[in-house]
């Protein structure tokens, strides 16, 4: 076996070479995980924020559901999405089993509990902190909905990094949903177990590192917003 600093040039080699394949798994997984997000966050950010925000029958145990699916295991959300998309199942006739949508399914169901439980959270404590104002101004439902999803905009960035972050390391429902096909499914999480058990360990790595990157990258623009909101505030 290659030693450790032998894979690790390897993998920077493969990296700064811009490998076309590595690029291609790159650019999937981004389409993917980016696609799915955005589907969540425009189901999971209303949702929570209604939840947070409103006072109705069952609103406690609508919570808790949300709560619960945060930790839905990825393998039984495959095998669901994998039931309902096969040929035998009732959206079999869309065709979407092993193809990037049949992921991207998969991904949105996974995420879209997350955003939304971390959403409620946040506006829950802002609607608080603004229910007297509200009440005195005579403020309606939606313009109160949008107001305290404008006011806590950027804790809501950090809610969908949480999100991204869970799509972008999910592995086990994309692979039961996706097949791992190569050049068609075949994105950086699954590559990532297939090249180790092959013991490519350098194509393996080389996607650690651009993992690693890409959250890495994320963090910071959301910091970065962050830090110039509040400089923006106080100046």
């Amino acid at each position: 076996m290659d030693s450790f600093w032998s894979v690790l040039g390897g993998a920077f080699a493969l990296v700064f070479a811009l490998d076309p394949d590595l690029l291609e798994i790159i650019g999937l997984s981004m389409r993917v995980t980016l696609t799915a997000v955005l589907f969540a966050c425009l189901i999971g950010l209303p949702l929570g924020a209604a939840v947070g925000a409103f006072r109705f029958p069952g609103r406690t145990l609508l919570a808790v559901i949300l709560n619960a699916l945060m930790g839905l295991p990825p393998v039984v959300v495959g095998l669901v999405v994998y039931l309902l998309l096969s040929a035998s199942g009732p959206l079999g006739p869309l065709r979407l089993l092993y193809t990037p949508g049949a992921m991207i399914i998969a991904q949105m169901i996974i995420v879209m509990p997350i955003v939304a439980a971390l959403t409620r959270q946040v506006v829950e404590d802002i609607d608080r902190e603004y229910a007297e104002q509200f009440a005195s101004l005579g403020v309606g439902a939606l313009d109160r909905l949008l107001s305290l999803l404008w006011d806590a905009r950027y804790s809501l960035l950090t809610v969908t990094l949480a999100g991204f972050g869970r799509a972008v390391a999910e592995v086990g429902a994309v692979l039961i949903v996706g097949g791992n096909i190569n050049h068609v499914t075949r994105v950086m999480t699954t590559t990532i177990a297939l090249e180790t058990s092959k013991g490519n360990l350098q194509l393996a790595l080389a996607l650690g590192v651009i993992l690693l990157l890409i959250a890495f990258s994320v963090n910071a623009c959301v910091m970065a917003l962050r830090a110039s909101a509040v400089r923006a505030a106080y100046a």
